[in-house]
Order: C-alpha cells, then structure tokens, then sequence
C-alpha cells in the first residue's frame, strides 16, 4: 500500500530511461560499441546486434533486449562469443568507455526539476544497473551530480535490480526509513526492486516499457518525472 505522499521524505532513481531519453542514449551507444568492437566490419555488427535485440539499421531496440534492465556484465556476456578477440576484462572496459561518451538526452529540465524537489526537503539518490563511472559521467554532463545524496552502479557493492540492495544502501545512508522513500523507474525491474525494499514505487513512460506492463507493479504511474512535483501535491494518479 502507497504512503500518504506527505511521508515521502526520499526519491531513488533509475538513470536510463528515467532521468534520461532511453532511446536517445543507448541506441547511439548501441551503433557506436557495435562497430568498434567488431573493428569496423558493418555486416559483423548487425549480425551481433541482432543477438543482444537491437536492430542495427532501424537503430531500435527490442523491449526484451538485455541491454535495456541488464548490467554491464550481463550485456557483455551475452556478447562475449560474438567478439572472441577480446577478453573479458576488454570488452567490459569497452562497454564502459563507450557508455561514459553516450549522448545524454534529459527526460526533462533536470536541475529545475531537482532544484524544485531538494527544495521539498527531499533526499535524493540514483540506483542504476549500469557501472557507476559512466552513471556519474553522464550525471555530470547534465551538471547535476551535486543535486544527488547517494549514487550507485551495479559494481557499487550493493548489488544490482531486481534485487534491493541498492535501494536499502540509499535509506542506510540518508537515515530514512524505506516506507518513506519512492522508487522511481522505467521498468519492471526498478518496480520490483523498489517493492522489494518496501518502497512507494513510481513508474515514468520514457523508456520502453508501457504502461500495461509496468502498472501491475506501481503504486503510479506518470508520462515522466517532470509530473513528480504535482504526484507529491496529490494531484497526480
């Protein structure tokens, strides 16, 4: 059961399709990482995304593809046996070095928005299932690291979504309970991490996951996080 929005003393965030444009992202990345690894050969490329559920042409990506809730890890072992030529440790320093250059879209103005929240007295923090360098490199393209109280990867030591840990070290940290905290995420996995750690959980619409498939684990769900400020008022669904 959702807390009286006037509890909610705390906001965790997913990165990737929460404070930031999914598509806009990590599709670029997508093209980007494919062709290096593959060193160039286009038709490699597509023949390996098609594997990890991105449409190399249409640059699109399936909504089953591990990249989209996946960790780094996960992503680089369902590539490793297309790229051979490269280690385990290369090809996960490859994700990493291309993500921390991926174009960052904002979801919404993001220092107004957190600007507003911190204002509330909010506590503020970021759980993502990608490394932490490249969450902190894009958080500081949108010069907003500041405006953040906690910051996690999935190689931050608390371990990755579905599961709680990183949700349950953000409360640790800030001193609140976690039934005074939301989960605020783009998919399923965010959802049932947040509820996991006895969270009021928030689904936002801008990544790729819709709104049938993500109500079932919300308390709500908003277009995007700019609707946050009138969702804490009372007067968002």
């Amino acid at each position: 059961m959702m807390k009286d929005r006037l509890e909610i003393k705390g906001l965790i965030f997913d990165k990737d399709g929460t404070l930031f444009d999914f598509a806009a992202t990590w599709e670029a990345w997508a093209v980007a990482f494919l062709l290096r690894a593959a060193q160039g050969d286009t038709d490699r490329a597509i023949h390996v995304a098609s594997h990890i559920g991105f449409d190399f042409q249409a640059q699109k990506f399936d909504r089953n593809s591990v990249v989209i809730a996946g960790t780094p890890g996960e992503v680089a072992a369902a590539l490793k046996p297309h790229f051979s030529h490269l280690s385990d440790v290369g090809l996960l320093e490859m994700l990493n070095e291309e993500a921390e250059k991926a174009p960052q879209r904002e979801a919404v103005p993001l220092m107004k928005l957190l600007t507003d929240l911190r204002g509330r007295g909010l506590k503020l923090g970021v759980a993502t299932n990608d490394a932490e360098s490249p969450a902190r490199a894009h958080l500081n393209q949108a010069d907003v690291t500041p405006m953040f109280d906690f910051i996690a990867g999935f190689d931050s030591g608390h371990g990755a979504k579905p599961a709680p840990g990183q949700l349950l070290a953000f409360a640790a940290q800030t001193g609140l309970r976690p039934d005074t905290i939301a989960m605020i995420g783009d998919s399923t996995h965010d959802l049932r991490a947040g509820r996991a750690a006895g969270m009021t959980c928030v689904a936002v619409l801008t990544g790729l996951a819709t709104e049938t498939e993500l109500a079932p684990h919300a308390d709500a769900v908003l277009p995007d996080i700019g609707h946050l400020p009138a969702w804490l008022d009372g007067a968002g669904h």
